[in-house]
């Protein structure tokens, strides 16, 4: 851990942070920029003001790259590819509506945490509801095979960590991305959420 262990209540905060955090080491902006522009992304060059006031500007790692007229749907691919482990896990993604921006950050030195993911929609390919955990009983069952058999890291049927996260169960956020997720701290705590807003 880079940080001098406290003394106190703190000091447990310190040690799970270094146990669970993970500090990005950055990829190259330039592809999520060719991807963008594939995506009806109006470079910064070519862009008139005028035209389409109600834009969402788009930032790379702190610089301001494009417009976009469709951002909900641009924020949801984008998540969706992460999520499949498409483009990396490391690609921070924070949309601001009120500002209407839309930030990407793949750059070195964040600090990171996983955390489980909640359906915003069916998923009719794992058949799990909107509101409920991504992780499925097929998840447990792959991940106990693994204990199971004594597989390691290298098998070719190890799922283990790696698995969960090409699955799309785990997502690593930053802390910019955090301010604007909603995070659950327990199982207890979704269902008081599910049952507000029934």
């Amino acid at each position: 851990c880079p940080a001098e262990t406290p003394e106190g209540q703190a000091c447990g905060l310190v040690k799970n942070l270094s146990l669970m955090c993970y500090v990005s080491v950055g990829s190259p902006a330039e592809p999520i920029k060719e991807f963008m522009v594939q995506r009806n992304m109006e470079l910064l060059e070519e862009y008139e003001p005028g035209s389409s006031p109600d834009s969402t500007k788009v930032f790379i790692n702190g610089t301001w790259v494009g417009v976009h007229n469709e951002p909900a749907h641009l924020v949801q691919l984008v998540q969706d590819l992460r999520r499949r482990c498409i483009i990396s896990h490391e690609v921070s993604l924070v949309r601001e509506i009120r500002d209407r921006e839309f930030k990407i950050f793949s750059d070195a030195g964040r600090v990171m945490r996983p955390l489980f993911v909640i359906e915003q929609t069916d998923n009719e390919k794992t058949n799990v509801p909107q509101g409920n955990l991504a992780l499925t009983k097929e998840h447990i069952r792959k991940l106990e095979e693994d204990a199971l058999y004594a597989r390691k890291k290298d098998d070719e049927d190890y799922f283990g960590w790696d698995g969960l996260q090409n699955s799309g169960v785990i997502e690593y956020l930053d802390a910019e991305e955090e301010e604007s997720a909603m995070i659950c701290m327990s199982p207890e705590d979704l269902e008081d959420y599910r049952q507000q807003k029934a």
